[in-house]
């Protein structure tokens, strides 16, 4: 069964950085989109970005654009999600996702990781 796995979430200042990792087993992904979502208290879950595992050919929401990079290691089944220039408002529960095809609904979903940012 396929297992996502989120990490590297915590606590950080404003104007700083985090690296959130997820870790995917299970399955062979060299064929998946892999997405980040987050979702903060009292608010709708939105998407961040999605990388498709093949080519690592990116996309991201415009609310993160240019601050947050989406990144796969093939070798590790992993994929990474970098945050630069945190802010409060990026306070949220992170989740990493996984489905099959561009059109298809996220059908795999990790635990996700808690980040908040101190101002």
């Amino acid at each position: 069964q396929v297992q996502l796995v989120e990490s590297g979430g915590g606590l950080v200042q404003a104007g700083g950085s985090l690296r959130l990792s997820c870790g995917a087993s299970g399955r062979t992904f060299s064929s998946y989109y892999m997405g980040w979502f987050r979702q903060a208290p009292g608010k709708e879950r939105e998407f961040l970005a999605s990388i498709r595992w093949s080519d690592g050919s990116a996309y991201y929401a415009d609310s993160v654009k240019g601050r947050f990079t989406i990144s796969r290691d093939n070798a590790k089944n992993t994929v990474y999600l970098q945050m630069n220039s945190l802010q409060p408002e990026d306070t949220a529960v992170y989740y990493c996702a996984a489905k099959v095809t561009v059109f298809s609904e996220y059908d795999y979903w990790g635990q996700g990781t808690q980040v908040t940012v101190s101002s």
